[in-house]
């Protein structure tokens, strides 16, 4: 069913322009300058208390609080936490919610991944919801009857089976107060309604023109006449309202059993493709062990392989042991020498190198996790830094992709680190007809070679870029973290660590701090602008092959922050009533990446 632009907000002035107005008064596009904001030359103003650079205030908040890539979603996670939900059920809204305004970030045919603290269980779990191969997927399957020499990026083979909806039913099953019914309600009314075009899913969306094109139904869902909808175009998205109303009546069984089930086999297989519905009745999602390190007092938490997430941990305690080895001190030296981010960068490398060698299904390959997360081995690594010199990558590898990154906390004391996504902008390019969703292309994080651990195989989840991270202290939740955007993830996780503990940045500052990103593959660093400004030259004469990039390029953060009081008694765990009101022993603090679309709310 074709997605539907209810305006195109393109204006036309009746009258001859006074001297010195804008063609495009108040930032509305025309048929001339599509996007105004782009061609503005004008500095940035300051905060007028704390960091200056900060772009907007920490949202504290005692009864529940929100944080997401898109104001939208974040305001259906609140309004589940208003109506008397927990943080389990605000997560599973709000990202429906961006199942419908972020399609080229995420969707119901996407993977998931969460880390979740029950109050009452005084424990923190970990769900893995990423969806396995087809049975027919096997190296042979790719090279000798698709002819080819790697998973393509794009099309019906590109895509393993959908984890999201189970990955929905496992996490409100389990610690839920609501179903489907309550928590997909606000998505379907925004698919229903519409919603606005924003500048970057404006942009995301003209880049990934082309690729639309190729897939008749993604050009009828998201194109209107072959063309990109203008920026702020009111959206509608009816026959992906019609997929959650269905699953709001069936449940998961509608994507996997049902009605969406038939429909998305019958696309694959009509493009060539091997997936059955055998495949997707057999998915089920795993609840996993969390994995973590200590760095510098705080235990760093992240989901086990075949999340990228023990990258992280790898690359902190890289930076723990081996900087009094190169007499380093990273609290000291800051965020504006160039040894500092010479330092970070050739530790990420070594981290990657092991990620890209290891990383797979440990269902099927074995991850030396107890090795590689060890502090001996990673002060075994420590003369592999040259303090003056940078290094290439032992090991290359890895693909750029998209994410949704949210988190929520709520008045018992529930937290939720939340992670969801399609992976490619736009993911394989094809849409499901007539449910309006794009399809993931996770699978072409496998590889062909039968010797990697990460090769292709029937039912095997391939190496997944998706991760979400949580800190703890003496056995409790105290901050909950993550940064979308493929790829740069792990390093993301390892930059906001040390900004909150090293640095003692607060939970908002660390995302407004100017961040890099280093490609394993090409050997390229990258530094925001004004980073770049600031210490670009003095890596280069260290031998970095150093770019100055905007902002897209280093992904988008949120986290929450609790701080307990120890003046006031324990959480309260009664939910039975919307009328009881017990707001958790502390306070939460919330941050949004500004990079994004999004915003922390809270009450």
């Amino acid at each position: 069913m074709k997605l539907q632009t209810l305006s195109f907000c393109v204006l036309s002035l009746a009258m001859p322009l006074a001297q010195g107005q804008s063609d495009n008064a108040f930032g509305i596009p025309t048929e001339k300058v599509t996007n105004p904001a782009a061609n503005i030359v004008a500095a940035p103003g300051s905060r007028g208390q704390g960091w200056l650079g900060q772009g907007r205030s920490e949202v504290i908040a005692r009864h529940g609080i929100v944080a997401t890539s898109d104001h939208l979603a974040a305001q259906a996670g609140l309004e589940i936490l208003q109506k008397g939900g927990n943080a389990i059920d605000a997560a599973v809204a709000a990202s429906v919610v961006l199942d419908v305004t972020s399609q080229n970030d995420t969707g119901l045919a996407g993977d998931l991944f969460a880390l979740v603290w029950s109050a009452q269980d005084q424990k923190l779990y970990a769900l893995n919801s990423a969806g396995f191969a087809p049975a027919g997927w096997t190296p042979e399957f790719f090279k000798e009857e698709l002819g080819l020499d790697r998973i393509p990026g794009r099309g019906v083979n590109a895509a393993t089976v959908p984890g999201a909806v189970a990955g929905y039913d496992a996490l409100l099953s389990r610690f839920g107060t609501m179903g489907f019914e309550e928590t997909f309600e606000r998505a379907a009314r925004i698919a229903e309604e519409g919603w606005g075009q924003s500048e970057r899913r404006h942009a995301d969306l003209t880049s990934q023109h082309e690729k639309l094109l190729q897939d008749p139904d993604s050009a009828e869902v998201f194109l209107v006449d072959g063309e990109v909808p203008p920026l702020y175009s009111i959206i509608q998205n009816p026959g992906l309202a019609d997929a959650i109303r269905l699953l709001q009546r069936e449940g998961k069984d509608a994507f996997y059993r049902g009605d969406i089930a038939d429909a998305l086999v019958a696309k694959v297989q009509a493009e060539g493709g091997v997936m059955t519905h055998e495949d997707l009745a057999a998915f089920e999602s795993e609840w996993v062990e969390p994995i973590s390190t200590n760095y510098h007092g705080y235990d760093v938490v992240q989901l086990p392989p075949p999340g990228q997430g023990w990258a992280a941990l790898e690359m902190l305690n890289i930076l723990e042991v081996c900087a009094p080895v190169h007499d380093v001190n990273l609290a000291a030296l800051g965020p504006s020498n160039p040894d500092y981010w010479h330092f970070m960068v050739e530790a990420k490398k070594l981290a990657y190198s092991d990620l890209q060698a290891y990383n797979a299904d440990p269902l099927f390959s074995k991850v030396p996790l107890d090795q590689l997360l060890s502090k001996n081995y990673a002060r075994s690594l420590c003369n592999r830094i040259d303090m003056d010199v940078a290094a290439e990558p032992s090991v290359k590898g890895g693909l750029d992709g998209g994410t949704i990154y949210l988190t929520t906390a709520d008045r018992w004391g529930n937290m939720v680190s939340f992670i969801h996504s399609i992976f490619s902008v736009y993911g394989s390019g094809i849409t499901i007809p007539p449910y309006g969703m794009i399809l993931h292309n996770r699978g072409v994080a496998f590889s062909v070679d039968e010797e990697h651990p990460n090769v292709v195989a029937p039912r095997k989840r391939p190496f997944h870029s998706i991760i979400a991270g949580m800190v703890m202290q003496d056995g409790e939740p105290l901050m909950t973290f993550g940064n979308m955007g493929g790829s740069v993830q792990p390093e993301t996780h390892a930059q906001h660590m040390v900004n909150v503990i090293d640095h003692g940045m607060n939970v908002q500052m660390t995302t407004d701090a100017a961040r890099f990103t280093h490609s394993q593959n090409s050997n390229i660093l990258s530094l925001e602008h004004d980073l770049f400004s600031l210490v670009g030259r003095a890596l280069q004469a260290k031998g970095h092959d150093v770019r100055s990039v905007n902002g897209s390029r280093v992904g988008g953060y949120q986290g929450i922050l609790f701080t307990k009081d120890p003046n006031l008694p324990a959480p309260m765990f009664n939910q039975s009533s919307i009328d009881e009101d017990h707001p958790v022993n502390g306070i939460y603090r919330a941050g949004s990446d500004h990079r994004k679309d999004g915003q922390a709310v809270g009450w």
